[in-house]
């Protein structure tokens, strides 16, 4: 009985080392396949355009908007508001004085012009964003500090409650803000013109947790990069803004 078990516990042994050393000579087992994950996954609810980027990482772009020729850029969108002198013809030179409020660009904290209409603020580094509402300076400083991004816009949502803003609720228009929905980042726009009081009253329907306002600059200062070629809503407008809110997929 001792000898049948010791010859099939050798045999087992035989195979296993067969098995191994098949493995580890180099037999191809097929292809590892990829998910695929598109640049952007977009829906759609009640007059609302919903865009999720699928990004490695955000920043806030200054003086020349992102080109689309720039592959790992997928979204681009007018972010904080822009100073009415910068708009003069013939247009001054960029300085970072024409943006409303102090704002974080390639983990460098610059000095913004004074607006009291940012009621709030948004901040990314180290993989990590936050929707910030009244006091964010010494948060603009820990987004320097790791090499971040952040600009002041005027705050919708906070916390899932609609916050009072400084914007008027009568003039129809497309409005755009940057979102965080169901724990993920998006950017919610109406999909035809409303008030700004309605398209409120939607990312309220719709569940937002944070909302802050994005300087819309119409249809002619963003795009956003799909698998069959760039949504481009671009023209030479573009050069009276100053920054916009960019993300990358590399």
């Amino acid at each position: 009985m001792k000898t049948k078990m010791l010859m099939l516990l050798a045999a087992l042994l035989v195979v296993g080392c067969s098995q191994q050393k098949k493995k580890n000579c180099g037999v191809e087992e097929g292809p590892v396949v990829a998910e695929y994950v598109p640049n952007i996954t977009i829906d759609s609810e009640a007059g609302l355009k919903v865009l999720y980027p699928n990004f490695t990482r955000i920043d806030l772009v200054c003086d020349t908007m992102p080109s689309e020729s720039d592959s790992t850029v997928i979204f681009v969108a007018a972010a904080s508001y822009t100073c009415k002198k910068y708009t003069k013809v013939p247009k001054p030179e960029f300085e970072h004085k024409y943006i409303a409020g102090d704002h974080v660009t390639r983990g460098v904290r610059e000095r913004g012009y004074a607006c009291t209409s940012n009621t709030g603020a948004f901040v990314y580094y180290d993989g990590n964003w936050k929707f910030l509402n009244r006091v964010y300076s010494h948060e603009l400083d820990s987004a320097a500090m790791h090499g971040g991004m952040g600009f002041g816009q005027e705050l919708i949502v906070h916390n899932g409650v609609l916050q009072t803003t400084v914007r008027k609720d009568h003039p129809t228009n497309i409005y755009r803000s940057l979102c965080e929905l169901s724990g993920k980042l998006c950017i919610v726009e109406c999909e035809a013109e409303m008030t700004f009081a309605k398209f409120k009253s939607k990312l309220m329907e719709l569940g937002v947790t944070h909302a802050i306002y994005l300087d819309r600059g119409g249809w002619s200062h963003s795009w956003y990069r799909t698998e069959e070629g760039v949504e481009l809503w671009c023209n030479n407008l573009h050069t009276l803004y100053t920054n916009w809110i960019t993300f990358y997929r590399e």
